[in-house]
């Protein structure tokens, strides 16, 4: 693959760091006047891409390079007769540039690189003439290496096609030239169509008869990631409770988690997409650590997401209540597999998302 860098757009302006803009921090339930150097700035800013440039990305075959005349007798194809088929390809994709989130762990989130691909592949599709839009309809993710949270991640988006009804796109989350993630989005044209759905999970309660998660951790000395729930941009309220301080009694691989929003979001669909992709990431893992009897706060866990996928059936709002339903049909060879359903307080089906993480104990 080759690659030349063609500078387009306005002139860079400079990004606030995440952590300047925190003016204080929840600590197990007490708001502090405190900064911390690892408090989670608001998902909504990291949403603001800014696009930096353009590349020309594609493939040539050499026809006298790594050949054999019998690999290619074997397939029926003369050397010059491969390059043929396989051809050369040359499309422009746009750069966009995104700001991390400061972590506790010191590594980029992988919800953060979902999110924010949503978002710059959302921004090189065109509306379809009728203008009723075409909206992200499912994303197929494959985490690779973890990034730094201190540095702006690089977005570089392929436009693979443009249909009658559908647009894909390839997303590369770069950081300092090394791929974080591989994100596949594809859009579809407004369309009616046969419609049903999986009813939400009977007798769940709803979300205002549960404590939040500052309610729940009062009083519980700090686990690992309580930083990052407690001052992150969604709120979580666990239906059979959080697994942030210890684990639960009931080896169950299935659970509720009502999320949303901590802040109104604006009407643009591919918003609400974003934060719905970045809180599953939350906790669609959470069925497996369930099953075994393992909470977060457990110093042997090891734990990476490895890929991701979601489908989204309707569009719903991110900042009303929304029903994570998750259970785990397997986890085996330390990794474990989430399926979940995302579901709005009416009822109504919004997503599906399948995740499977490397989760180990370290001895």
């Amino acid at each position: 693959m080759w690659v030349e860098v063609f500078a387009v757009g306005p002139p860079d302006r400079e990004y606030l760091h995440p952590c300047g803009r925190v003016s204080g921090r929840h600590t197990l339930g007490v708001v502090t006047d405190t900064p911390t150097p690892y408090a989670v700035s608001d998902l909504l800013d990291l949403l603001d891409l800014r696009e930096v440039g353009t590349l020309r990305t594609g493939w040539s075959v050499d026809a006298a390079e790594g050949l054999t005349a019998e690999g290619l007798a074997a397939e029926g194809l003369a050397a010059e007769g491969l390059a043929a088929e396989v051809g050369r390809g040359q499309q422009a994709a746009r750069v966009f540039r995104g700001a991390s989130q400061k972590q506790r762990y010191e590594r980029t989130f992988g919800g953060q690189l979902l999110a924010q691909a949503i978002v710059a592949a959302g921004r090189t599709v065109v509306a379809d003439p009728a203008g009723r839009g075409r909206l992200l309809h499912s994303t197929h993710t494959t985490f690779l290496l973890s990034g730094a949270d201190t540095d702006d991640v690089h977005y570089v988006v392929e436009p693979l096609s443009d249909g009658r009804s559908f647009s894909t796109r390839r997303v590369c989350a770069v950081q300092h030239g090394t791929l974080l993630a591989l994100v596949t989005a594809s859009f579809q044209e407004v369309s009616d169509g046969w419609d049903h759905a999986e009813p939400m999970p009977a007798d769940v309660p709803g979300p205002e008869t549960l404590p939040n998660v500052a309610q729940a951790l009062a009083g519980v000395p700090e686990p690992y990631a309580v930083v990052c729930i407690l001052d992150g941009p969604i709120e979580l309220r666990h239906v059979e409770g959080h697994l942030y301080a210890g684990p639960r009694p009931d080896l169950v691989a299935r659970q509720g988690v009502w999320l949303r929003s901590r802040r109104t979001l604006p009407d643009t669909p591919i918003i609400h997409a974003a934060f719905l992709a970045y809180a599953s990431d939350y906790s669609i893992l959470e069925s497996v650590l369930r099953r075994h009897g393992t909470a977060w706060s457990d110093p042997r866990l090891r734990q990476a997401s490895l890929d991701h996928s979601m489908w989204f059936h309707r569009t719903g709002r991110a900042d009303e209540w929304v029903l994570h339903a998750g259970h785990s049909p397997s986890a085996s060879g330390g990794r474990g597999l989430g399926l979940g359903r995302m579901y709005a307080a009416d009822g109504t089906l919004l997503a599906s998302i399948a995740q499977e993480g490397m989760l180990r104990l370290k001895s």
